[in-house]
C-alpha cells in the first residue's frame, strides 16, 4: 500500500515528463537533461538558448493539461547500456548519465502520448496521464548542470502537482502566504539586514534593527546557557593548517573551506567549524573525572564556501554564527547530558513561540568510524531517551554522520513548514584524532564521550526563520521599537515627550514620531514597520492625562492611564 508521499512522487515525476514533452513541442531545439520530483513538486532542466518567460509557463501548462486530457499510458522499456548510448548519442547530458552507470545495469526509458514522447528515466510513474489531476507551473531559474558552476547554465522550470485540485489550491495558498513572509522581502521592508555586492555574496550586514533583535536572541541564549552551567568561551576565526589536517577537515571538507592565508611560513584557514578550538581548550589542562561533565559553549562565527546557486538570504550564507557547544562526559553521565540538552532546546523553542516539531534519530551509515559497540551504545542511549520522554520520532536508517549517531529536531512555523534547527550528536572521531583523555577514579587514562550540539543551528538561519514565522511582527520583547507615540498636532508634542520618557524609564523602547506627516500617515507607517503599539495623543488625552492606544493587530483602547498601560506591558 503506497503512502501519500509515494503517490505524489509518481504524480510529480510523471508531470515532469509532460513538461518536457510540452517544451519540445514549442522548442524542438531544447535538450532534455533531468526532471525529478522534489519535496513539494518537480522541476526539469533544459539546455536552451532562451530564458523562459511567465507567458511561456502559461503556454506550457496549457499544453500539459492537453496531455493529461488525452489520458495516454506510461510505458517502460528496458535497455542495455550500449543500446541506451546509441539511442541518446546526440544528447551529451543523457550520455554522461548513462556512462556513469555500471556496465551491467539495466537502464529504462519511458514513453507516453502513444510513444510520441520518450525519455531516459528510472521510472516511478502513474499508469496514465489522466491520473495527474492537478498541475501548476510555478517559476523559472538558472541551474548549472550537476550543480557545478563550472558547467553550463541550464534553464530550470519548477512546478507542482497533486492528486486533486483542492490539495493544489491549498498548496498555492501556502506559497502565496510564504511569499508574503519571505525574510528577504521583509528584511528590506523592515530595514533589518542587507547583502552588498561590494562586500560579497552570502555575507550579511546587520542593520541596527536587525542587530538589536539578534542581540536580544544572543543575550537570552547566553543567560540560559549560563544557568545550565555551560562555560562560554571565545575562539579565533582562523587556525593553522596542521589543526585542520588533524581534525580531518582538509581531507574531508576542503571543498567547503576558503583558500588558505599564508603567514609566517604557515598556512591558516578561516574556520568552517568550532570543534577543534573547543578541543584545544579541553586539552589545555589535564582533566579528571571530577571535571566532567564539561560543557563548553560559544556563539562562534564560521565560514564555509557555498556555491553561488545555493545562497539564499539568511538561510544559506558563507559566514554565519553557530550556537555551538561541546560536552565532554563519562559514559555514566551521557543520559543526563542528552536530557539536559533536550530540556534546554524545548525551553528555547517555547520562548520563541515554536510549539510543534518533528524529531528524527539518525543511525550508523555504511561508512563510519569508531567501534560497533560504541555505535550500539550511543544509538541505544538516544532511543531510550526519546522513548522515556514519550517523544514521537522517526528513525533515519543510515542517516547518521560518519562519526556518530544524532538527533535532529525540525521546528514547525506558523504556516506549517518544517525547519531543521537543533542537532545533538555523538562524535567518535575527534576524541580519537586528538587523543582526548581524562583521569578516571581508578587513576587510569580514559577517552571521554564527546557530544556536539547546536540548538538554533545558526543565528542567521534562525533569525530568517523567525522573520518568516512571525511575518516580521516580532513578539513585544523582541521588537526593536515597541511603542510609537503619535501627536495629532504640534501642541501635543510636550505631553508625547513626557509619556515617552516615562516609558523609557520603565525600560520600554518608545519613540515620538514628531515628523510633519499627517496622523493617518504616521499610523500607516507604524503598521508597515509592525510596531506593537501606537499611542495617539490629541486634546482629550492631553487634558485628561490619558492615552489612546492602538495595537499592531488593530485593537483600540481609549482613556487609558499611563500607569495602567505600563502595568499591562510589564505583564506582557
Amino acid at each position: 500500500m503506497e503512502n501519500i508521499q509515494e503517490i505524489r512522487d509518481k504524480i510529480r515525476h510523471s508531470a515532469a515528463h509532460l513538461l518536457a514533452e510540452a517544451v519540445l513541442k514549442f522548442y524542438p531545439q531544447a535538450k532534455l537533461t533531468i526532471g525529478p520530483s522534489i519535496d513539494d513538486g518537480f522541476y526539469y532542466d533544459f539546455d536552451i538558448d532562451i530564458t523562459f518567460s511567465p507567458e511561456d509557463l502559461v503556454k506550457l501548462e496549457r499544453e500539459m493539461k492537453r496531455s493529461i486530457k488525452r489520458n495516454t499510458k506510461f510505458e517502460g522499456k528496458k535497455l542495455s547500456k550500449n543500446e541506451a548510448l546509441k539511442i541518446y548519442k546526440s544528447n551529451e547530458y543523457k550520455t554522461e548519465i548513462i556512462n556513469s552507470m555500471p556496465d551491467d545495469e539495466i537502464i529504462t526509458e519511458y514513453s507516453h502520448s502513444n510513444g510520441n514522447f520518450v525519455d531516459l528515466c528510472r521510472g516511478g510513474h502513474v499508469e496514465k496521464t489522466g491520473q495527474i489531476k492537478a498541475v501548476k507551473l510555478l517559476s523559472t531559474a538558472g541551474a548549472y548542470w550537476r550543480g557545478d558552476e563550472k558547467n553550463k547554465m541550464l534553464q530550470r522550470i519548477y512546478g507542482t502537482a497533486f492528486e486533486n485540485q483542492e490539495e493544489l489550491d491549498n498548496h498555492i495558498s501556502l506559497l502565496e502566504e510564504a511569499a508574503k513572509r519571505d525574510h528577504r522581502k521583509l528584511g528590506t521592508e523592515l530595514d533589518l539586514f542587507s547583502i552588498s555586492s561590494d562586500v560579497g555574496s552570502g555575507l550579511i550586514i546587520w542593520h541596527p534593527k536587525g542587530a538589536f533583535i539578534r542581540n536580544k536572541i544572543e543575550e537570552y541564549w547566553k543567560e540560559e546557557h549560563i544557568k545550565d552551567n555551560y562555560d562560554l568561551i571565545y575562539t579565533p576565526h582562523i587556525g593553522k593548517s596542521d589543526l585542520w589536517k588533524k581534525s580531518g577537515h582538509l581531507d574531508n571538507f576542503s571543498e567547503n573551506m576558503f583558500s588558505s592565508i599564508d603567514m609566517e611560513n604557515n598556512d591558516y584557514y578561516l574556520k568552517p567549524m568550532n570543534c577543534p578550538f573547543h578541543i584545544a581548550y579541553y586539552k589545555n589542562s589535564l582533566r579528571s573525572y571530577r571535571d566532567l561533565p564539561m560543557r563548553i559553549g560559544e556563539l562562534g562565527t564560521v565560514y564555509r564556501y557555498e556555491k553561488q546557486g545555493v545562497l539564499h538570504g539568511l538561510l544559506r550564507v558563507r559566514g554565519f554564527t553557530q550556537d555551538d557547544a561541546h560536552i565532554f562526559s563519562t559514559p555514566e553521565q551521557v543520559v543526563v547530558e542528552f536530557n539536559k540538552v533536550l530540556d534546554l532546546t524545548f525551553k528555547i523553542y517555547e520562548k520563541f513561540e515554536f510549539k510543534n516539531y518533528k524529531i528524527t534519530l539518525s543511525t550508523k551509515p555504511e561508512k563510519y568510524v569508531g567501534e560497533d559497540q560504541d555505535w550500539d551504545f550511543a544509538e541505544s542511549v538516544l532511543e531510550k531517551i526519546l522513548k522515556e520522554r514519550s517523544i514521537d520520532y522517526e528513525i533515519d536508517e543510515g542517516g547518521g554522520a560518519f562519526y556518530g549517531p544524532k538527533i535532529d529536531i525540525h521546528i514547525e512555523d506558523a504556516i506549517g513548514r518544517l525547519w531543521q534547527c537543533t542537532t545533538v550528536q555523538f562524535d567518535f572521531n575527534l576524541p580519537e584524532r586528538f587523543g582526548l583523555k581524562y583521569i578516571s577514579g581508578e587513576g587510569e587514562e580514559v577517552k571521554p564521550i564527546m557530544i556536539h550540539r547546536a540548538l538554533l543551528g545558526s543565528v542567521e538561519r534562525f533569525f530568517g526563520v523567525l522573520v518568516e514565522h512571525f511575518a516580521g511582527a516580532f513578539p513585544f520583547w523582541l521588537s526593536p521599537l515597541q511603542i510609537v507615540i503619535i501627536p495629532i498636532a504640534d501642541r501635543h508634542l510636550d505631553y508625547c515627550n513626557e509619556v515617552s520618557e516615562k516609558l523609557k524609564n520603565a525600560n520600554f523602547r518608545a519613540q515620538v514620531n514628531d515628523s510633519p506627516d499627517r496622523m493617518n500617515s504616521k499610523i500607516r507607517q507604524a503598521q508597515k514597520e509592525k510596531i506593537p503599539y501606537m499611542i495617539i495623543i490629541g486634546d482629550n488625552e492631553f487634558e485628561n492625562e490619558e492615552l489612546s492606544i492602538r495595537s499592531r493587530a488593530g485593537e483600540n483602547q481609549n482613556n487609558i492611564k499611563l500607569e495602567k498601560f505600563i502595568e499591562r506591558l510589564n505583564n506582557e
